[in-house]
């Protein structure tokens, strides 16, 4: 029988680099760099940025570190972890939920990211040229209708997922990680100093960083909430099946941390990148949902050097879904290799295939597809909501009372402490948050989601 917390022969992480770029990775996607700055510009800018940040240091990282000690002690997948935690109990359905969410979000999400890789050919054939904002606006809505070109570039981006989930965590996850995560932030920075060298950027960093309490209200502090948890990846399994490839030495309190921080800079560097390019061309900020394929290719059009910057940010974009969905196809993978006893191969080209799949119903419901609906929900909605707004919340929620509540309080010590090696100034204080304060939040952001308030 395994010793429970040692499995000598899983694979692992093999540097902290390696691991900050890889759960980083996870955490830093599309909620990022296409989700924050909408979220951010509906919300009100810069009071929306601290409230939000107050939220990453106070619940997302003992929530985040939370994960991590569930799947560094169990060894084992989302699933796998639970059972052997709670052997004989029901909380390894907190587990199933969690592959459910991370297999609905795979296939919705590798739609959209099928859409940044067309929009970085585009970019690349100067598509955009001579558009005015309505015909830019009409590009993205004509090419959602399509039936052969989305699909193509959602199965492409599945592939390019399954390619690296197949040469495992040491050779593929942390190996490509590594690369694609300095990329990334490169990128972004070099978008983010071209957009606040243009005239007229200082109301958009105004906007951004300068605080205006006034338009705070329950809406923005549920917005900030939501987000947070949102772009952290909490509640999907993603964070415990990293967790479980962390080794005993490494500092689960400062990896959550850090990559915590690392997040919060690349949504704040992407409102850098974003909002004074907006301001500049005196556009409206709160543009939701087509912010970044509508507003943005109209902004490139205007702007010196966009032609090579729209390249830019459109493959930043594709890399920031990658480091996603690659985290995203290892929680289903790691079940089925771990669980059902599958080879790595054949379990992640059974997972990609299934899960690309599901996902071409998801790109043919913007077109072929459009008609089918559950009430309001075309099916990308469906799967949305549900793994978002339900499976996601719920299963945070969970989490943070199985740490909190159900394990005993010395093992999750001996596992933040690395068996007392590690000093824990703040240890009674994350756990008070995860007793008491994470629940009542992450409930008010299920129910927020639910309708219910």
């Amino acid at each position: 029988m395994t010793k429970l917390g040692s499995n000598e022969s899983r694979d692992c992480f093999t540097s902290k680099f390696g691991i900050i770029c890889a759960a980083a990775g996870s955490a830093i996607g599309l909620g990022n760099i296409w989700r924050f700055p909408y979220v951010a510009g509906e919300s009100g800018g810069g009071a929306f940025l601290l409230i939000y940040f107050g939220f990453i240091l106070l619940l997302g990282i003992p929530v985040m570190m939370s994960e991590f000690i569930i799947g560094r002690r169990g060894q084992r997948n989302a699933l796998g972890s639970f059972k052997q935690l709670a052997p004989g109990k029901p909380w390894y359905l907190v587990g199933v939920m969690g592959i459910i969410a991370a297999f609905m979000i795979l296939a919705f999400y590798s739609t959209i990211a099928g859409w940044t890789i067309h929009y970085v050919i585009q970019s690349f054939a100067n598509s955009f040229a001579g558009k005015g904002p309505g015909e830019i606006a009409e590009f993205f809505a004509s090419f959602q209708k399509q039936t052969f070109l989305p699909v193509m570039w959602q199965l492409i981006f599945m592939a390019m997922t399954v390619w690296i989930i197949i040469s495992g965590v040491k050779k593929g996850i942390e190996k490509y990680a590594k690369v694609l995560m300095p990329f990334l932030v490169l990128m972004l920075i070099i978008m983010a100093v071209r957009s606040v060298t243009l005239e007229g950027s200082k109301d958009g960093l105004l906007f951004l960083f300068k605080p205006d309490f006034s338009a705070v209200d329950s809406s923005v502090l549920l917005a900030a909430l939501g987000q947070a948890f949102f772009s952290l990846s909490i509640g999907m399994g993603a964070l415990i099946t990293y967790g479980s490839y962390i080794q005993k030495h490494n500092n689960l309190g400062n990896i959550s941390v850090e990559v915590s921080l690392a997040d919060t800079i690349i949504a704040i560097l992407a409102g850098v990148a974003i909002f004074p390019a907006v301001f500049a061309f005196g556009l409206d900020p709160d543009e939701g949902f087509g912010l970044i394929f509508t507003v943005l290719p109209n902004i490139f059009q205007q702007m010196p050097g966009g032609y090579f910057f729209s390249i830019i940010f459109f493959i930043l974009l594709t890399i920031a879904a990658l480091t996603s969905s690659i985290s995203i196809l290892e929680v289903v993978v790691a079940y089925l290799t771990e669980e059902l006893k599958l080879k790595r191969r054949k379990a992640t080209i059974m997972a990609g295939i299934a899960a690309g799949f599901v996902g071409i119903f998801c790109t043919l419901s913007f077109g072929l597809l459009k008609d089918v609906t559950l009430g309001n929900f075309n099916i990308f909605g469906i799967l949305d909501f549900t793994a978002s707004n339900l499976l996601l919340p719920l299963g945070g929620l969970l989490i943070v009372i199985f740490v909190g509540w159900y394990m005993k309080k010395s093992d999750v010590k001996d596992e933040v402490s690395n068996k007392a090696t590690i000093k824990m100034r703040l240890f009674d204080l994350v756990m008070f948050i995860l007793k008491f304060i994470a629940p009542v939040a992450i409930a008010i952001v299920l129910f927020d989601s639910l309708g219910v308030i």
